[in-house]
């Protein structure tokens, strides 16, 4: 059975998207970021590997709570995170969102990234920059990020951004 390696699930959280969401933050991230606000998230050793079974389970038995994918940066664990997006969009009709260093337009170019972006709802994007932090933005730390619609994106074939 595959794993993700996850610092923590956290459920009813309503700071990572909009509504009550079950939040899961992965462990590892290439960008270490200066001012990220989860520095222990960049060590994927500092994760425990958790079955992806086992994460689906937790999701699915909230029936009301839709999903994010953040960390760490999914995107660093693409397949996993890819199995996952598949299983919750097959059992049920939650949304899910995606935080990443990335930017959508590099994650294109991405075979495993790709897959991921083709399993969610919202892609919020962009290295999170100390100068270009904004306490009033809602789900995002600084004003370089944006936060995309990824079917309607893929659909265009560039990036659909949203306002929030």
């Amino acid at each position: 059975m595959a794993t993700i390696s996850i610092l923590e699930i956290v459920e009813d959280t309503t700071v990572d998207g909009p509504g009550f969401r079950t939040s899961v933050y992965s462990s590892g991230c290439p960008h270490h970021c200066p001012g990220c606000h989860n520095p222990q998230s960049w060590n994927i050793a500092n994760g425990n590997p958790v079955e992806i079974e086992e994460i689906l389970k937790i999701i699915l038995d909230d029936p009301f709570a839709d999903v994010t994918f953040t960390g760490g940066d999914p995107m660093f664990q693409p397949q996993g995170f890819t199995e996952l997006a598949k299983a919750i969009k097959q059992q049920s009709s939650k949304n899910i969102w995606c935080y990443t260093g990335f930017i959508f337009e590099e994650l294109l170019q991405k075979p495993a990234q790709r897959a991921l972006l083709e399993q969610i709802d919202i892609l919020v994007d962009g290295r999170f920059i100390e100068a270009l932090k904004d306490d009033e933005l809602r789900f995002r730390g600084s004003s370089n990020q944006r936060i995309i619609n990824v079917p309607a994106s893929l659909e265009k074939g560039e990036a659909v951004v949203m306002d929030y």
